[in-house]
């Protein structure tokens, strides 16, 4: 019994050894996966310093101001004055076409311009115009006013000019003592034979003298009778066009006795400038002070309407225009500071600024972007218009602010957070960042401190590290 008894002890010992040497085992192994994990870990401490915040865009370098000049008119160039690379004036001619070559239009307008500048010139120094304008006031007057006067009334005879009507009735007399007085004559000669000239002759004054006296008494009775509707009507658009003619005449006296009427003058003056205009077709003039920098024609080309010739671009500024998304275009501000970089300008940075900022955005597929202007501050011979820049806006610049990498940096349950390597433990950090830049953020608040080992790269796995004597991450 005592043998069994010992023998089961052994092996009670045997297994408590076994257990404390698997329990040493898990635990070494436990230690040491966990400081392989750590050891993987990537940290960096966090610091104090500058933080500039920017935009990002891409865009391309053009001119202050840029045209392409056509012509506009057909014909044989004869003249050009200018190559690549010339420094040219606002209106210096660049090229010009040959007389014989243009359209007849073209070639009248001169002649057109002599007449043109005359009839300036008279408007401006005569006064016949006024004169005829005076003229023609004074007869229009007159003839309203006589008009008026032989316009007759309804209820009234057609004259109460008693000159008239006596003058009338005096002719109606007379007529009656020639148609008697022929009467008696014909009396005499009556018994006669009809082909007796002198029976003849009696009979035709005896004709006249009664058709006298019927025209005699037609004239008294118009005069003395009341106008019928039909001659009412009459006169009274007589009296109306009168008048019209008359307030016709009144306003051209009223626009020109001052002197000319500027609005003549206005429109002399743009028939001068629309003749100059047509003349002007036969040469092209630089619409601003710039540089050619492209030249397509040469002496001798036959061109038409729209044959593209020259560009001119102003060099003074060179600008860059880029699309900002509406996520980032509140940020963006006339004034502020950016960096340019170049693909076809190795090693060198250049300074700009923004100088224009759009009010309104556009979309393209969906995507609603601001355009944004650029003036580069230091450009140089390099610089070309057409080339592509990168630009880098600085929105914000901090100075001494604690930060934290980006990479740093997750969003767990709602939270932004890090995770600080402390003591070979994982520490989970509740943080409230402000200002980014494409590398760093600015700390707001939390429990971080300068020199904090924080995380770069904490594992997408909670379960991957224990820390803290807690659940793991």
């Amino acid at each position: 019994m005592k043998k069994k008894s010992s023998s089961k002890k052994y092996w009670l010992i045997l297994l408590a050894l076994v257990v404390i040497g698997g329990v040493a085992y898990l635990i070494v192994n436990n230690n040491m996966k966990k400081q392989a994990s750590l050891a993987d870990l990537q940290t960096t401490s966090v610091s104090r310093g500058e933080l500039v915040a920017i935009v990002g865009a891409t865009g391309t370098v053009h001119s202050n101001q840029s045209a392409v000049l056509v012509w506009q008119t057909s014909g044989r160039i004869s003249e050009i004055s200018v190559a690549v690379g010339d420094t040219v004036a606002s209106e210096e001619s660049l090229a010009r076409l040959l007389d014989s070559s243009l359209p007849q239009s073209v070639i009248l307008a001169r002649a057109e311009l002599v007449t043109a500048q005359r009839n300036l010139e008279n408007l401006r120094e005569s006064s016949l115009a006024r004169a005829q304008a005076q003229l023609t006031l004074a007869n229009a007057k007159d003839a309203y006013d006589r008009a008026v006067w032989s316009n007759p009334q309804a209820n009234t005879a057609r004259t109460t000019d008693q000159n008239r009507i006596d003058a009338a009735r005096a002719a109606v007399t007379l007529a009656e003592n020639r148609v008697n007085d022929a009467e008696e004559a014909y009396e005499r000669v009556k018994s006669r034979d009809d082909s007796d000239p002198l029976k003849a002759s009696a009979l035709s004054t005896l004709a006249n003298a009664r058709e006298s006296l019927e025209r005699a008494k037609q004239d008294l009775n118009y005069l003395t009778q009341l106008p019928d509707e039909k001659e009412l009507a009459i006169a009274n658009a007589k009296v109306a066009v009168a008048l019209a003619q008359y307030e016709d005449a009144l306003r051209e006296w009223e626009r020109v006795k001052d002197g000319p009427d500027p609005a003549d003058i206005a429109a002399a003056e743009a028939r001068i400038t629309a003749l100059n205009a047509t003349i002007n077709l036969a040469r092209l003039v630089a619409p601003f002070s710039g540089t050619v920098t492209e030249v397509n024609a040469m002496v001798g080309d036959l061109v038409n309407a729209g044959t593209q010739a020259f560009r001119i671009d102003d060099l003074s500024r060179l600008l860059v225009d880029v699309q900002i998304p509406e996520v980032d275009f509140n940020s963006i501000q006339k004034g502020q500071d950016v960096e340019l970089t170049f693909d076809a300008i190795m090693n060198r940075a250049y300074q700009g600024r923004v100088i224009s900022v759009a009010n309104v955005g556009t979309v393209q597929s969906g995507l609603v972007t601001f355009k944004v202007t650029i003036e580069i501050l230091n450009p140089d011979e390099q610089v070309r218009p057409g080339m592509t820049a990168a630009v880098n806006i600085i929105v914000n610049q901090l100075e001494n602010v604690l930060t934290v990498p980006n990479r740093a940096v997750r969003l767990v349950d709602g939270e932004t957070v890090v995770y600080l390597l402390k003591n070979n433990a994982v520490e989970k950090v509740v943080i409230k960042i402000g200002t980014s830049s494409d590398t760093v953020s600015e700390v707001l608040s939390g429990d971080l401190k300068e020199g904090d080992k924080v995380i770069l790269n904490p594992p997408s796995s909670i379960m991957d590290i224990d820390f803290q004597g807690g659940p793991p991450f």
